[in-house]
């Protein structure tokens, strides 16, 4: 732990810090347990870049820890040879987003590296897009996705337009880490940066490109066509970066009936209609409910607030529901229509691939081997999906045909390497045209899917446990996970053990070990009979520890009953850790 004190200090007496810093600062005197969470250690620069509360502090989101993260990154790339290519930065609509974009690209600049920024704000997927599109040697992305208001983050992309993964995150984290006095930190004006050709202002030609892109993922445009007047739709942007790309392409596209949400249209940092502005929770989606039963739509779409995962509910015609879909269930329908309609045009290729992360439904297995692709499991992260596009065309072998995780994100083409709401939300809008000139609704043609590869039933848990306690707990409760793993779960024996830290598949029958052939993370996976599983994981982004867990039945029914099993007996066993 570092002298807390000493640099709380050291930023009220050094004339590097603002005087906005030193006054947020003078107020917090006395209060000794929150000087200490800002100052015990520094805002851990983690594998996807930084996260945390907006505030004064090392271990907060200001524009210090910004030129910090900014610096090293700078330095990775300069030893990387990289400094010519420049770097592509966006950010969403969260407090203080477009500042920390600007300290970004100052700090570039300072170091002579070309620094391209988005205009205003962006979704995720076209920072990514962009990153290829301008032939960058890396990409950031200021934003915190769906955490609470108090929240931003930087994430860092790598040339091939993915979030960075090893070496180079490693290495820029080494970079970052190298950087003791903040004061250091080279920056310029805005001024300086234009005069010397170092920074560019982009927007929308980036735009029309990225465009053009999710346009070209669709595969049956003369459904769409047939259907445009037939379908109704409404959106919600959660007040992010969504609402202008997603509006766009769904028009251009030709759907004629779409409603925004109009109390969440427009950007807000407050996020002020929800909690938390995560399109995985329920109140999420009160207004675009309440507005779909109003226009008697079809579905109602929400993207996050950096437009890269997209939730669902869906219309049962049947008794006139909305159901929503989980990013399972959504994922595993989309990747099953764009096959079809593929298939149908004969259109997949011997080496096609179809590519998950470890903790995402098996059905997504069963409707990769029904089109004769190959399954490809990576870790949780989607940076490790565009790792794998990346290998494809290194190598030449495989044909990526669809990527998707659980946490409602997947991707259908190979321009972007990030999930990617706006194309999700144009495939699920084509979908639906598809299946209603069939007379079906999306809700019908899940069913279908349950009924032909049988009844998958997922689910994620998790405990939120806050502050240096709750990081040690977290620890305990892996390491007592690891030591003692269970036999036996919800009925169902565990038939192998994969520990993705120690690189171990172990079957508990015969005691073999062999490699798990993925790289080292702190992940423990437990295959079961009759295709059930369970994976535990601390969060990369958030002070939680995660349980996920599948199972397969014979209807809904009793699939859910074979889960809330599952998941009474593991919380059961956990809640002793606790």
């Amino acid at each position: 732990m570092k002298d807390y004190k000493k640099i709380y200090q050291e930023w009220l007496e050094n004339p590097y810090f603002d005087e906005e810093t030193k006054k947020e600062l003078r107020a917090l005197e006395g209060n000794e347990k929150e000087i200490k969470e800002r100052f015990y250690m520094d805002l851990e620069f983690g594998t996807a870049g930084l996260r945390g509360v907006i505030g004064a502090g090392i271990n907060r989101m200001n524009i210090y820890t910004v030129r910090r993260a900014t610096q090293g990154l700078a330095n990775y790339i300069i030893k990387q040879g990289g400094a010519a290519k420049g770097v592509a930065i966006a950010f969403d609509s969260r407090h203080m987003s477009p500042e920390f974009a600007m300290e970004a690209a100052m700090t570039l600049a300072a170091n002579g590296i070309k620094a391209y920024k988005f205009e205003s704000l962006r979704p995720t997927p076209e920072l990514s897009f962009a990153v290829r599109e301008l032939g960058c040697i890396a990409g950031i992305n200021i934003t915190a996705s769906h955490n609470p208001p108090e929240y931003n983050g930087y994430k860092v992309y790598w040339e091939d337009g993915a979030q960075f993964t090893p070496p180079h995150d490693k290495g820029v984290t080494e970079e970052v880490l190298a950087i003791e006095d903040l004061s250091s930190v080279k920056t310029m004006s805005e001024e300086e940066a234009k005069n010397a050709g170092l920074f560019t202002v982009i927007g929308k030609e980036i735009d029309d490109k990225y465009i053009a892109q999710v346009k070209a993922q669709v595969v049956n445009q003369e459904a769409i066509s047939r259907m445009q007047k037939e379908i109704t739709i409404v959106y919600t942007p959660l007040h992010g970066t969504g609402n202008i790309p997603a509006r766009r392409v769904m028009k251009e596209l030709g759907f004629e009936n779409v409603y925004v949400v109009p109390e969440q249209e427009l950007p807000d940092g407050d996020f002020p209609t929800v909690s938390y502005p995560n399109p995985e929770a329920e109140e999420a989606f009160a207004l675009g409910l309440a507005l779909a039963k109003e226009k008697n739509a079809d579905l109602v779409l929400a993207t996050d607030p950096d437009a890269d995962r997209l939730g669902v509910y869906v219309k049962d015609a049947k008794t006139g529901e909305y159901h929503p879909l989980t990013g399972n269930m959504s994922g595993s329908l989309l990747c099953d229509y764009v096959l079809s309609q593929k298939q149908a045009k004969g259109q997949i290729p011997a080496d096609g691939q179809v590519i998950k992360s470890i903790v995402t439904t098996n059905l997504l297995d069963a409707v990769a081997a029904h089109y004769g692709c190959q399954l490809v499991e990576v870790l949780t992260g989607f940076k490790y999906i565009g790792q794998q596009i990346l290998k494809e065309e290194q190598t030449g072998k495989g044909t990526y045909m669809f990527g998707m995780e659980e946490s409602y994100g997947c991707l259908i083409g190979t321009y972007a390497r990030d999930k990617d709401a706006i194309s999700a939300t144009a495939a699920l809008c084509e979908a639906a045209a598809y299946y209603k000139e069939k007379g079906m609704t999306l809700w019908d043609a899940m069913t279908a899917m349950y009924e032909k590869y049988g009844y998958y039933n997922d689910t994620v848990k998790s405990i939120g446990l806050k502050g240096i306690e709750g990081l040690a707990k977290i620890q305990e409760i892996m390491e007592a996970f690891r030591k003692n793993p269970p036999k036996e779960l919800g009925g169902y024996h565990v038939a192998s053990i994969r520990d993705y830290k120690a690189d171990t598949i172990t079957d508990t029958a015969t005691g073999a070990v062999t490699p798990t052939g993925l790289p080292e993370s702190n992940v423990l996976y437990y295959d079961m009979n009759d295709g059930a599983w369970l994976c535990v994981r601390p969060s990369g982004t958030e002070p939680k520890i995660k349980f996920y867990y599948g199972v397969k039945g014979t209807s809904m029914e009793d699939a859910k009953k074979k889960s809330d099993a599952m998941g009474d007996e593991l919380m059961a066993m956990v809640n002793k850790m606790l």
